[in-house]
């Protein structure tokens, strides 16, 4: 006789039916190539990382759904019928009047804040993250963070931490003018924040405010399922509503959205805009075209528009839902078993180690979050990406001084669909023997680094 009890495991909701394979090196291989790259991680080829944990944007597993649709995929260059289920896939999904495919996030938000923004404006999120803001200061606006002051606390327990504080949000479009505010926006999750949701009830509040003063509200939805299941997981009243509905919810307080399709539309390479506003759609097209492409492509080959059509389906399923946020939590929980301080409660998409707490003898000005990431790579073959004063420090330009971020992070993201319980297994053991010699580790200092976004391409050395 069979019974409905529920146990306590969390299974991967898939089966795998590709393998690649992965390479094992030597620590003096990773030596060597940790010093070729300048001790940048974006520098070491792919072939020679063991477990990548560097982002989990484009490098998630397609489901067979997606497969099967690539075979679908038409590559009119106008009205393709690629796009249209492209279209209706997202509008289903987030419910706006016009949808712009886009080759990747980052093109969106390009589009987005050149068509809204100008020099001297300021866009308000709970935390922007990084190309996000270069995108916005590349307009010569100012970005500011605004998230609440649980946010700001690593350690500090508290189900919504990615909200945006709302009393600080009216103080600075009464400050500054809302004339110099042309719109506001929030990241669902809060990714530079470590992975935290947003909650509705944050939405709704922040969509008052910016009502009185006629601000519209865009959301950075790359992580919108996520942020939804947290809402039926821990805000009251939810718990019943389908993953669907909540984001339909959600979507409803918005004017529109920039999304990078690489995260939860589940697919390999693709974004887009969503607007309700006729007038500002047909100047992003206008733009789109441009750089991007027509408008019924974007950038992207009608595959890939099809594997996103299947994508934010799929990413709605709240078994692969139950599954992905039981990934990130297994890691974060048995690293703080090991000893290691990281942002709690992990997140959906990563788990972020804090890097000032486990690391106090390197100070920010020797970056501990690039510190902690190298020795991860050179101890077991593990890449990581450092959210820190690297990736958010402000340097002036006149005097060279640099004001540190406000914490420095170290995330471990995880693909979608991608790795086994082994694989996770085995970056904790090599977790365990980085915090076992902690005290040994080495500052970084920066040798080349550019104006914008400098993560990706600057160059360290041993301090």
């Amino acid at each position: 006789m069979t019974s409905d009890k529920s146990f306590r495991t969390v299974i991967e909701p898939f089966i795998i039916k590709s393998v690649e394979p992965l390479r094992l090196t030597t620590r003096g291989e990773r030596k060597k190539y940790l010093q070729e790259a300048h001790y940048n991680l974006f520098k070491i080829k792919a072939q020679h990382v063991l477990i990548d944990l560097l982002t989990d944007s484009g490098t998630g597993a397609m489901s067979t759904e997606q497969w099967a649709a690539l075979m679908r995929g038409d590559e009119s260059y106008a009205g393709s019928p690629s796009f249209q289920r492209f279209e209706n896939s997202v509008k289903d999904v987030f419910g706006f009047k016009y949808v712009i495919p886009t080759h990747q996030g980052r093109a969106a938000e390009r589009i987005l804040f050149s068509t809204m923004c100008k020099k001297g404006d300021i866009v308000p999120n709970n935390t922007h993250f990084d190309t996000t803001r270069a995108n916005v200061e590349y307009r010569g606006a100012m970005a500011v963070d605004l998230v609440v002051e649980e946010g700001k606390d690593p350690q500090k327990i508290y189900p919504f931490k990615g909200n945006m504080d709302v009393r600080q949000l009216r103080s600075l479009i009464e400050k500054e003018g809302a004339e110099k505010v042309p719109l506001c926006m929030l990241t669902i999750t809060n990714n530079s924040g470590g992975g935290q949701p947003v909650s509705m009830e944050n939405i709704k509040e922040v969509k008052k405010v910016l009502e009185e003063y006629n601000i519209p509200l865009y959301f950075d939805a790359a992580r919108f399922a996520e942020n939804a299941y947290f809402i039926k997981l821990r805000e009251g009243g939810y718990q019943d509503i389908s993953v669907k509905d909540i984001v339909r919810e959600m979507m409803s307080y918005a004017d529109g959205c920039t999304m990078s399709a690489k995260k939860d539309g589940l697919a390999n390479i693709g974004g887009f805009i969503c607007t309700n506003d006729s007038a500002l759609a047909q100047q992003e097209k206008d733009l789109l075209i441009l750089t991007e492409g027509y408008p019924t492509y974007g950038g992207l080959a009608g595959r890939d528009l099809e594997a996103i059509a299947v994508g934010l389906q799929e990413v709605l399923e709240e078994d692969y839902l139950r599954y992905r946020l039981a990934e990130a939590k297994y890691l974060g929980e048995r690293l703080i078993e090991i000893g290691y301080p990281i942002v709690q409660p992990p997140g959906g998409h990563a788990v972020y180690l804090d890097a000032k707490t486990l690391l106090p003898h390197i100070p920010q000005s020797q970056y501990p979050g690039q510190a902690l990431s190298v020795e991860l790579y050179l101890a077991g073959g593990i890449r990581t990406v450092e959210i820190g004063s690297v990736m958010f420090g402000k340097v002036n330009p006149k005097t060279k001084e640099e004001t540190p971020a406000a914490m420095e992070l170290v995330r471990l993201a995880l693909p979608r669909r991608t790795h086994t319980q082994s694989h996770i297994d085995y970056v904790l053991e090599v977790a365990k023997d980085v915090y076992n010699n902690r005290e040994k580790i080495k500052g970084m200092k920066i040798t080349a680094q550019p104006q914008f976004l400098r993560h990706f391409t600057a160059k360290f050395d041993q301090a």
